[in-house]
């Protein structure tokens, strides 16, 4: 049974979807500002497996996930480089959609983006506006977190030592892991002759991120989801905030779960622009690799843990996995020219239960991969001899065929 950490409860939990064997799950996408890096698609990589592993067990997965094409940042930079917000956020989409395919990065048909769900983002604003959880603030609207008594409770904040004055924060996002205490705007009024706005009852403007993810949740998925994914720079501000427009508005709980997966660091410190250390994907195979060797590395660490880039663990992680795919390759030659009267040794139903047994607890790849590495070392060496028949190496290629559905790196 598959158990995942929630960060809500801080607990590993028996996973039980609120429809019997049909999932929601809503999960962050990029902000297409800028390119994605290879952090970012640690998360996409984590989040991708939990859909594969959901959909191996037999569930019909729902999956909502958001391109944020309207914000801030993405209007700096267009200014910055003196392009359109839509040309710069197309091409950083574009090159996602090309980069996730290399990966294996399983996508929904259909990708909400923020300028495709505005007519839902207002709506929820409304909702807000007519319950006296929203209110106006010169051209802004924003969010009165007082107003929501369970405000913070995924991060824990006790909310009452916030100031009781008004104290409100008008930006998209805030760098850091910080909380800011105050309120968090929803509307971003403009002037006419902005290039990004919008139409709306309570004037023109745009919806900030805080309500651009409940906005794509309702229009994809409804009102309640069973897990919420993203990285752990979620936990800080974002996620609650999504918590409590959804809540608010729609009187449900949001979501069952929520998961959060750690950063990745190169060579022991966060990426930035600042430390000019951002590696990319493009990065990386120009090292001569190639994407599945970039997303076993990725996963090769829980997701739940930290994981440090250096080019010598990225090429050891590379050389691992080349081995592995060389025995299974080797196995899968021999299988017509091994003796079919052989006893069989039950590998293929090993290799789905140390797979299942690993997995079932809260998607534990780096254990996955090891017990699978094991055993096939020994297929390979007792096939070697001829001491493993062909109907059952059939059967084994058939489970690593089951297995490499979910992992995407053996075959």
């Amino acid at each position: 049974m598959l158990q995942l950490y929630n960060t809500l409860t801080k607990s590993k939990e028996l996973f039980q979807p609120l429809v019997k064997r049909d999932v929601k799950i809503f999960t962050c996408g990029p902000s297409v500002y800028q390119p994605p890096h290879i952090g970012n698609y640690r998360t996409f990589l984590y989040e991708d497996m939990l859909v594969r592993y959901l959909r191996y067990q037999g569930y019909h997965v729902r999956r909502a996930i958001i391109l944020t094409d309207i914000e801030d940042k993405a209007i700096a930079e267009a200014e910055k480089h003196r392009l359109s917000v839509k040309k710069i956020t197309n091409d950083n989409a574009k090159r996602f959609f090309y980069e996730a395919k290399a990966l294996m990065i399983s996508l929904p048909k259909e990708i909400a983006r923020s300028s495709t769900t505005v007519k839902e983002a207002i709506a929820v604003i409304q909702r807000l506006l007519q319950k006296g959880i929203a209110y106006r603030h010169g051209k802004n609207i924003y969010f009165d977190v007082h107003a929501f008594s369970e405000f913070g409770k995924l991060f824990k904040i006790d909310i009452s030592s916030w100031p009781k004055r008004k104290v409100r924060f008008s930006r998209d996002t805030y760098n850091g892991r910080r909380w800011n205490r105050g309120d968090f705007i929803l509307w971003h009024g403009v002037s006419e002759d902005e290039e990004i706005s919008f139409d709306a009852p309570f004037g023109r403007g745009r919806p900030s991120w805080n309500v651009q993810d409940p906005a794509a949740v309702i229009k994809y998925l409804g009102e309640q989801i069973d897990i919420n994914c993203g990285g752990i720079d979620n936990l800080y501000r974002h996620h609650d905030y999504n918590i409590a427009v959804m809540e608010t508005s729609t009187g449900k709980p949001f979501a069952r779960y929520y998961l959060h997966g750690e950063h990745l660091l190169v060579d022991g410190k966060t990426m930035s622009k600042s430390r000019g250390n951002i590696i990319y994907p493009s990065d990386v195979y120009r090292m001569g690799l190639e994407p599945r060797h970039l997303r076993f590395f990725l996963c090769s660490k829980h997701y739940r843990e930290r994981l440090n880039y250096t080019e010598k663990a990225l090429k050891k992680a590379a050389e691992r996995l080349d081995a592995v795919r060389a025995d299974i390759s080797y196995i899968f030659k021999r299988v017509k020219h091994t003796a079919s009267q052989k006893g069989p040794h039950g590998f293929e139903k090993k290799l789905l239960a140390v797979f299942e047994a690993s997995m079932n607890d809260d998607l534990d790849f780096t254990k996955t991969f090891e017990a699978i590495e094991k055993e096939i070392k020994l297929i390979a060496h007792l096939n070697s001899s001829g001491r493993i028949s062909a109907a059952e190496l059939m059967r084994i290629r058939r489970a690593l065929h089951a297995i490499d559905e979910v992992l995407c790196v053996l075959l």
